[in-house]
């Protein structure tokens, strides 16, 4: 069942997350479909796979549709296979900020390697939240930072220097 994704994305401005993170899974993702309306993602994530349908429009300031279905690692894997060209590698470290909410922060490889965004996903667009130290710019809605994006256009294409 799908659902209206509710998040937040920043840059990252120092690695102190990395002390305060619970847990830091490998992730690999790749792309069976990218289009303007949607995407269809197949990612691994440890020793779990699973599918996502993405809206790329987003509905108001911070939501847009999702639907995702875990599926067998194996199954994962012979689907990346299968992915259009490119791939997104990074490990995601998992950091509680309240009694409700994680911030996961992802640590790009690869071609997008240098670039470190985080996010928190919200019940609500007017969710407060205790915003953690290392939070630096807010980048929610700005497409160059979508995981979709980074697949055809690289961080290391088109960074501030």
């Amino acid at each position: 069942m799908g659902h209206q994704e509710i998040e937040r994305k920043f840059l990252v401005c120092d690695d102190s997350y990395k002390q305060l993170a619970t847990a830091c899974i490998p992730i690999s993702q790749g792309y069976l479909s990218l289009n303007e309306r949607c995407s269809v993602r197949v990612r691994r994530w440890g020793d779990k796979g699973y599918i996502t349908v993405k809206s790329h429009v987003v509905i108001n300031r911070f939501s847009r549709y999702e639907w995702e279905k875990e599926i067998p690692a194996e199954e994962a894997d012979q689907l990346l296979a299968l992915c259009l060209p490119g791939k997104i590698e990074k490990k995601r470290w998992l950091v509680p900020i309240d009694d409700s909410l994680t911030c996961e922060v992802d640590e790009f490889f690869g071609l997008n390697e240098g670039l470190v965004m985080a996010e928190i996903e919200l019940q609500s667009e007017d969710q407060p939240y205790e915003r953690p130290a290392f939070l630096g710019e807010e980048v929610t809605g700005d497409s160059r930072y979508f995981n979709s994006y980074l697949i055809s256009h690289p961080y290391l294409t088109w960074k501030k220097e």
